[in-house]
C-alpha cells in the first residue's frame, strides 16, 4: 500500500512538473518587468552551451545606467571538433560583449540572475549580472554591475542548456532604460 501511495505521489509531482527530470525551459522569479520577450534561439542540433558572454553598459555616473544590455551563449559540439556557434535573443543597444567564460569540462546547466529592485523615482537597471553552474559543479559570474542581489538558482537542464530567449525593454527616450530584465533557457532534448 505505501509503495503504491509513494508512486501516486511521484506520478501527481511528475504532472505538476515540479519533479520533472528534465524541464524544457527553465527560469528564475527575481526577473524586472518591463521590456518583451525576443525570439528563441537555439544551438544547432548535436551542441550544447558550454560558455557565454555579456553585453554590458558601463556605470554612467549622473547619466542613465542600463547595467547588462544582453546575453549570447556559446554553443560547441558535444563531440569531434572544438568549433562554437554563438547565439543570442533580444539585446539592448548600449554597451560592449565581454570575453567568453567557459566550463572548463562539460557545460551549462543551471543560471541565476542579479536584479535590482525597481527604484521608484530612481535610476532603474534590471539584469545587473548573471552566474551559471556548470554540470561539474563549477559557477562562472559575469563581469556585470554591481547593484541588485543574487535570486535563487532555477532548476537544472540535466542535459544541459541549449536556448535561449531574453525580456528587453526598448530605448525610452527621455524616460528612464533598464534594457534586459528577465531570460529564460531551454533545455537540451534528451
Amino acid at each position: 500500500m505505501a509503495h503504491a501511495i509513494s508512486a501516486l505521489v511521484l506520478l501527481s509531482l511528475l504532472s505538476l512538473g515540479i519533479a520533472q527530470p528534465n524541464p524544457t525551459v527553465i527560469s528564475v522569479p527575481n526577473g524586472s518587468p518591463w521590456g518583451s520577450w525576443g525570439r528563441v534561439d537555439r544551438c544547432p542540433s548535436g551542441h550544447v552551451a558550454r560558455g557565454f558572454s555579456i553585453k554590458a553598459e558601463p556605470i554612467q555616473g549622473r547619466g542613465d545606467d542600463t547595467a547588462v544590455n544582453g546575453i549570447q551563449l556559446r554553443c560547441v559540439p558535444r563531440s569531434g571538433a572544438f568549433y562554437e556557434v554563438p547565439i543570442k535573443s533580444a539585446e539592448g543597444k548600449w554597451g560592449s560583449w565581454s570575453s567568453s567564460l567557459w566550463c572548463p569540462d562539460g557545460y551549462l546547466r543551471s543560471f541565476s540572475l542579479k536584479v535590482e529592485a525597481p527604484q521608484g523615482s530612481g535610476d532603474d537597471t534590471a539584469v545587473n549580472n548573471i552566474q551559471f553552474r556548470c554540470s561539474n559543479n563549477n559557477v562562472l559570474e559575469g563581469s556585470g554591475l554591481p547593484w541588485g542581489t543574487y535570486g535563487p538558482w532555477s532548476r537544472s537542464c540535466q542535459t544541459g542548456i541549449c536556448g535561449i530567449r531574453t525580456k528587453v525593454e526598448p530605448p525610452q527616450g527621455d524616460g528612464d532604460d533598464t534594457a534586459l530584465n528577465d531570460v529564460e533557457f531551454y533545455c537540451c532534448p534528451t
